[in-house]
């Protein structure tokens, strides 16, 4: 593949008529920071504006995690007041990954928890292997969980999203993948090329149908999209206002001497 824009925090590259987006901080599992989010969305634009873009595989960089959500290192400091903005970036964050009318398709290669789940279950296609752990651990953080319950029940129905937004456990690949979470288990070192090849496959089939799809499946996931959002902007401003979030990061991030944290909007 040859290099097509420059970044920090992740690496965007076309190779033909698929582009290949790694998110790339791994010595902290590829947890997000608002920075990160920017270089993605921005990656994420370039992708729907290049007419010679078919498709875009989005994966993680290193063994151990496709993203493991809320750096905790940046959250520390987080008010009530910053809530909105923290939010909105998510918003622009999963309206540009889901609104794409070109196929997306997701290689887990490792742990996608909080905020990386639902990023990783607003993709299309989801390949990975054995090693895969997927959820919502969120509560485990004293973070409200919010934007999460709304994907999951969008996919797994209402009982099945409750029990794993309070227990905040992770799924293992072989329940995500009876659960529809993941598509396609493959062995570790195959999850990357199986997901290139099926996303050559997809970029070519027929452009302006796949372009419709699309489209129609974003309409319909829209309105509650900003709906559940809008909600969290609310409760994340009570959540942070409590102080049991901040006091939840203090104490894993000096047990852990500064690791990421697995978290989400």
């Amino acid at each position: 593949m040859s290099a097509l824009l420059s970044y920090v925090n992740i690496l965007y590259e076309i190779d033909a008529s698929v582009a290949l987006l790694t998110l790339n901080r791994p010595k902290v599992l590829n947890a997000w920071t608002m920075d990160m989010r920017e270089e993605v969305i921005h990656a994420l634009s370039c992708a729907r504006s290049d007419s010679d873009v078919k498709a875009l595989v989005i994966t993680g960089a290193g063994e151990r995690a496709f993203c493991a959500g809320q750096d905790l290192n940046e959250a520390e400091n987080f008010t009530h007041e910053m809530a909105e903005s923290w939010i909105d970036s998510f918003r622009r964050l999963y309206k540009a990954v889901r609104s794409l009318e070109i196929p997306v398709v997701a290689a887990l290669n490792g742990t996608a928890a909080g905020s990386a789940f639902q990023f990783a279950l607003l993709t299309d296609i989801r390949v990975g292997h054995a090693g895969v752990r997927m959820g919502q651990p969120e509560i485990n953080s004293g973070l409200a969980s919010i934007t999460g319950p709304w994907i999951m029940r969008e996919m797994l129905g209402m009982s099945r999203t409750i029990e794993l937004t309070l227990t905040g456990r992770l799924l293992g690949a072989d329940e995500a993948e009876k659960l529809g979470l993941i598509h396609h288990l493959v062995p570790e070192a195959e999850v990357l090329p199986q997901a290139i090849e099926m996303a050559k496959d997809l970029a070519r089939k027929p452009p302006i149908a796949m372009a419709l799809i699309k489209r129609r499946f974003w309409e319909v996931l829209e309105p509650g999209l900003d709906d559940v959002m809008d909600a969290a902007v609310r409760y994340h401003a009570l959540s942070f206002a409590s102080g049991e979030a901040a006091a939840e990061s203090q104490r894993f991030l000096d047990s852990k001497k500064g690791s990421p944290q697995k978290g989400g909007a």
